[in-house]
């Protein structure tokens, strides 16, 4: 455009300018992430632990949009991300979702979009969960890994509303989740009878967050019923590659990788240094390393990974994926 027809438009304002810069950033930001996806094979998925965080904008998301919006649509524009291939779906941990917000989120992903879904608290922690309330003596949870409160609370809703959209369901068993007065072969007893009662309509991996209970016993467990690891990178359990030291990831079915707090940080903490989650804070080498090397030798073997990263792991989940991304594309390209 001539500087002379210029003269003719209103100038823009400051606000107008900084939508602009913020889609030409989205529009560059894809791009790039377009090519990265092209050198990866079909069996990797990279995602999120959410998405309705504001600051992803210029990185996932156009301007302008609040955590109530993306809350609401935002799976629409999360899914015209490139790299951006599967959800890890946490509001289905803390209560159930109902139907017509699965039909929405459905409706909003494209064919072949699958989701990771956590099991609903109710089922996985052995201490009545109390969301929000004050920290003081827990009741035992009456539900604790209750085939059919797991049936009734998400995988009939699933069945009902979202099955095409549904990827492996994560069954994350918090820190409290065998009594420790008790061996954890007690626990592991009492997750092979969930494990054998659980309809095989569904993929399902388990995710420990008590080291204690990562033994030959647990593999054996899952090889048994066709259950899938989580390998996790969380402040109190082992890296990535010490876990795979136990349960091979040639072994399952699939794999599940999820990112969640860097060994020895806790959650209050990395979200209070690194929101608005829009820049890399902590870049961490040795975990990216770790992710790659897990994801290759999963991949080599014919099975699919779904790799999911939240923005406590080093400050922003989009461009962690960006970069395990290319890194996994760079460590697959012949002559690598």
């Amino acid at each position: 455009m001539s500087d002379q027809l210029r003269l003719f438009e209103p100038p823009e304002d400051d606000r107008a300018r900084e939508r602009r810069l913020t889609q030409e950033a989205l529009d560059a930001r894809h791009a790039h992430a377009a090519s990265i996806a092209a050198a990866l094979p079909p069996g990797v998925h990279f995602g999120t632990s959410s998405w309705t965080f504001p600051g992803w904008a210029g990185l996932v998301y156009p301007p302008g949009l609040t955590s109530a919006a993306l809350s609401r649509e935002g799976l629409r524009h999360y899914a015209r991300h490139p790299l951006l291939t599967t959800v890890g779906v946490d509001r289905s941990y803390y209560a159930p979702i109902p139907i017509d917000d699965l039909r929405h989120y459905a409706g909003q992903l494209p064919d072949g979009f699958r989701c990771c879904l956590k099991a609903p608290a109710s089922v996985t922690s052995r201490l009545a969960p109390t969301f929000g309330a004050s920290r003081g003596a827990a009741a035992r949870n009456p539900s604790f890994l209750s085939v059919d409160r797991l049936i009734t609370d998400l995988l009939e809703p699933l069945a009902v509303a979202f099955m095409p959209r549904t990827g492996p369901i994560v069954l994350e068993f918090p820190p409290g989740a065998r009594d420790r007065t008790l061996a954890p072969s007690a626990f592991l007893e009492a997750l092979d009878q969930f494990l054998e009662r659980l309809p095989r309509d569904f993929a399902y991996a388990v995710e420990l967050r008590d080291k204690a209970l990562l033994t030959p016993a647990y593999r054996a467990l899952l090889a048994r019923h066709g259950v899938a690891h989580t390998y996790n990178y969380w402040s109190a359990m082992p890296m990535p590659l010490a876990q795979a030291a136990v349960v091979p990831p040639e072994e399952p079915p699939f794999s599940v990788v999820r990112l969640l707090l860097r060994p020895g940080a806790w959650y209050e903490d990395q979200r209070d240094l690194f929101s608005p989650f829009n820049r890399l804070v902590e870049p961490d080498e040795p975990m990216r390393d770790e992710v790659v090397g897990l994801t290759t030798r999963a991949l080599a073997k014919g099975r699919r990974v779904y790799v999911l990263v939240n923005n406590k792991a080093e400050g922003s989940s989009p461009l962690t994926v960006e970069a395990l991304a290319a890194r996994l594309a760079g460590a697959l390209a012949p002559g690598a």
